[in-house]
């Protein structure tokens, strides 16, 4: 289970390094769009557009590898609070019910990207494309989700302590 988690990580990271490189696209076209604005007629007028679907992926490439860094955002000011066993308990809770509400969103996802494939539904503004490109990216990320949970969980597991994020304020 060690070396799966570990390649699994490997993979997490290589999907941060992915939205690095989106963030220093989106800038790059950003401030082209900008300095065209202001030394030419226009810029390039899908930038915003552009600028929007690259935040949304970001944020989904990143989502898992913050949650295995144990980066995202957590109220650890109560874990330090109480007694060890009960703040391992909680981090085990935690754990099932982010993997619970994982495999809600993977299925929700599923369906509303295979609606829209199926009805055929686009995206209109200054791009057109199908709407379920959009979709699809989003119970992907889910499921990577949904496997750091599994990991966390066994790591807990092991571990019979609260994690160590969870002493930031200690």
């Amino acid at each position: 289970m060690t070396k799966l988690s570990a390649a699994f990580g490997r993979l997490l990271d290589g999907l941060a390094i992915v939205a690095a490189l989106i963030l220093f696209a989106m800038v790059t076209l950003v401030t082209g769009d900008i300095i065209l604005r202001n030394v030419a007629v226009r810029g390039f007028v899908w930038a915003n557009e552009i600028s929007e679907y690259a935040l949304y992926l970001m944020t989904l490439l990143t989502g898992p590898w913050l949650l295995r860094r144990g980066q995202h955002v957590r109220l650890d000011l109560v874990l330090t609070a109480i007694p060890r066993r009960v703040a391992w308990l909680l981090e085990a809770a935690g754990d099932v019910i982010g993997l619970v509400v994982c495999l809600a969103m993977i299925r929700f996802g599923w369906q509303m990207t295979f609606e829209a494939w199926r009805l055929g539904s686009i995206t209109i503004k200054n791009l057109v494309f199908p709407e379920w490109w959009l979709l699809a990216p989003m119970p992907v990320v889910f499921i990577l989700l949904a496997i750091e949970f599994v990991f966390r969980f066994h790591r807990i597991l092991t571990v019979r302590e609260r994690r160590q994020e969870a002493t930031s304020v200690a």
